[in-house]
């Protein structure tokens, strides 16, 4: 049986709240008790105090009369039990209560041991000892009773009937009996208010409470297990709406990037069996497919021309025709991927490596009346390149220029050069490791179609993941965590947590510190952890300085790529032609500039047509 965590917490506070509750009105009931008992002793000892000022006179003159209207008048209070006055030897002289008048009091069952040691009686007696409060029967009321010595005075052993010599200390005491009834009563109606108040505050509390935690707690919790379940059951297209901006909204946040992660990674994982499967296929490709399209496509190109005479068979023989052709070009493509073998670079002249790949596509580019405008440079000189492969990037670029101008005509323009180029912007982190060894490099998360540089970071309390861009001088990170902007960030190994911040050193554009990690064969890299400042430093780079590339630069004039899609054109099996395409060529293309240690970027704006740069080394 499960138990929620919102009951477990509510039964929780529950407790406390009764404990909490439960000790401050025990002891509100303990303080207004004492209180009451207090006041009640403070009455009895003035009441007590009158009587004995007031029986004086006729004590002195020796009136017991006058002594005994005095008590029974007082004495018709209710809340007064007895007055009495014993003499030292226990006797009851004066009572309230006829019957009591002339017997002796058991010293121990009234409680007269507190004045007396041994049979002799005290001489003084504290204030705070002179009450006690006992029960007749145990299920009668309490009784207060307060004992007032009477001491001699000279008035009393110089009065006309010379009763007390002038030795005697104590000549009786006064005892006030009071009944507590009405004191009880308050006390019970207090225990009662405050039981109530307890009840009620207690409900209240629990109440709220409750509401609080399952607004604020159970909800979302149980949204967050809600949500885990579908994940477990393979949605991971799940995500929890509205996660709030407490810790568990944070961890709904977080829970939404991780679906986002595992999906992408399973789409990847995906993608990656799907390319080791073709790459398994693709060697019996070639002799299982491509021998029967050869000859299906030789027979119904020969049965096209004997049929000119009836428009209707060619029709369907136009159909499998163009669609045989499709179907050895996918099968051309998934080879080209699947080899990717090194390139044999040789010198070549790179106006006829273009001049070649223009030929093949020179049709289809009538065909569609597009304008092809090729600048070529004689000026330029050789590069040691793999000339096939060269001329294979080149087709694919011209074709994909082409499919985005469509059927309504456009332009092209192929312009190659020499160009001085700085390492920032161009030059490309391929391997890097954290002081202990470990591989930064994230192949999976892309920028660009270029293997990243995975960090750990903390921001604002908050861990996560940031894939560096992979080129120096860019900033297109991709950030796993919400960031603190303006503020520099904790940076460290994804696998053993070791620290990539460099001690002791601050970024010289805004004084944030710095992140600092090995690229293998090239130095140390650096750059500012704050995400709004581009300070970077790559010592090994720019110490070689400005190189020589050759550029090729390939634009069209089509409908452009949209802003989401240009960091993925590059990915494999990523296509923006829908069923038109198969998303290998340009996957292709780049695993051929990146085998010539070269660069491939695009700059694009949709309505206004795409410009693919290609960047090669000379060779010195």
């Amino acid at each position: 049986m499960v138990t929620r965590i919102g009951l477990r917490l509510i039964i929780a506070v529950g407790i406390i709240t009764v404990l909490i509750i439960g000790v401050f009105s025990y002891l509100s009931i303990s303080a207004q008790t004492g209180a009451l008992i207090s006041q009640a002793g403070i009455n009895a000892n003035q009441l007590s105090e009158a009587i004995k000022n007031s029986t004086l006179t006729s004590m002195l003159e020796n009136k017991s009369e006058e002594v005994h209207a005095i008590i029974n008048t007082v004495s018709h209070d209710s809340s007064i039990k007895e007055i009495r006055i014993l003499n030292k030897e226990g006797v009851v002289k004066f009572s309230s209560r006829s019957e009591s008048i002339g017997k002796m009091v058991d010293k121990h069952a009234e409680s007269c041991y507190a004045c007396h040691t041994e049979n002799a009686p005290l001489q003084k007696l504290p204030i705070d000892e002179r009450t006690r409060i006992y029960r007749v029967s145990p299920d009668s009321s309490r009784i207060l009773a307060v004992i007032n010595p009477i001491y001699n005075q000279r008035s009393c052993y110089q009065a006309s009937c010379h009763a007390h010599t002038k030795d005697q200390t104590v000549l009786g005491v006064l005892d006030v009996k009071m009944d507590l009834k009405n004191v009880d009563q308050q006390i019970e109606e207090s225990k009662f208010r405050l039981i109530i108040f307890a009840a009620i505050a207690i409900l209240g509390i629990s109440v709220f409470i409750a509401l609080f935690v399952r607004k604020w707690v159970g909800n979302p919790v149980s949204e967050l297990v809600k949500a885990t379940k579908q994940v477990s059951a393979g949605n991971l297209n799940y995500t929890i709406d509205n996660p709030g901006r407490d810790e568990l909204g944070i961890l709904a946040k977080s829970f939404n990037k991780m679906t986002k992660s595992l999906a992408e990674a399973k789409q990847q994982l995906f993608q990656s069996d799907k390319m080791a499967s073709l790459g398994r296929l693709a060697a019996g490709v070639a002799h299982e497919i491509n021998n029967p399209l050869t000859g299906v496509l030789t027979y119904s190109s020969f049965l096209l021309k004997r049929t000119k005479d009836n428009p209707e068979l060619q029709e369907n023989l136009e159909v499998i025709v163009r669609e045989t052709i499709r179907s050895r070009e996918i099968v051309k493509s998934l080879l080209d991927f699947s080899r990717q073998s090194p390139p044999k670079k040789h010198e070549a002249d790179i106006n006829r490596v273009l001049k070649s790949a223009i030929d093949v596509v020179a049709s289809q580019l009538l065909l569609k009346r597009i304008e092809l405008d090729a600048r070529f440079d004689t000026s330029l000189p050789e590069v040691k390149v793999d000339a096939n492969q060269i001329q294979q990037v080149v087709i694919n670029l011209l074709v994909n220029a082409a499919d985005a101008i469509g059927d309504n005509g456009g332009k092209i323009s192929l312009v190659p050069s020499l160009i001085s180029l700085s390492p920032q912007g161009l030059a490309q982190i391929k391997a890097a490791v954290c002081p202990k060894g470990h591989d930064l490099m994230d192949s999976e998360l892309r920028i660009y179609g270029l293997p990243t540089v995975k960090v750990k970071v903390a921001s604002n309390g908050n861990l996560g993941i940031v894939n560096l861009d992979p080129v120096y001088g860019k900033h297109r990170h991709e950030y796993g965590i919400e960031i603190e902007r303006g503020k520099s960030l904790q940076v460290s190994c994804p696998q053993c947590n070791a620290t990539l911040v460099e001690q002791n050193a601050k970024c010289p554009d805004c004084g944030s510190s710095v992140c600092c990690f090995e690229v293998l064969s090239h130095g140390m890299f650096r750059c500012c952890t704050n995400p709004e400042c581009s300070w970077q430093s790559w010592p090994a780079m720019d110490k070689a300085g400005r190189k020589d590339y050759l550029e090729i630069r390939i634009a069209d004039t089509g409908q452009g790529i949209q802003k989401d899609d240009l960091s993925r054109i590059f990915e494999p099996f990523y296509t923006t032609k829908g069923q038109h395409g198969n998303g290998l060529g340009l996957a292709v293309t780049w695993g051929i500039i990146d085998n010539h240690d070269g660069t491939i970027n695009v700059e694009s704006e949709p309505g206004k047509g795409t410009t693919f740069i290609i960047h090669l080394p000379l060779q010195k």
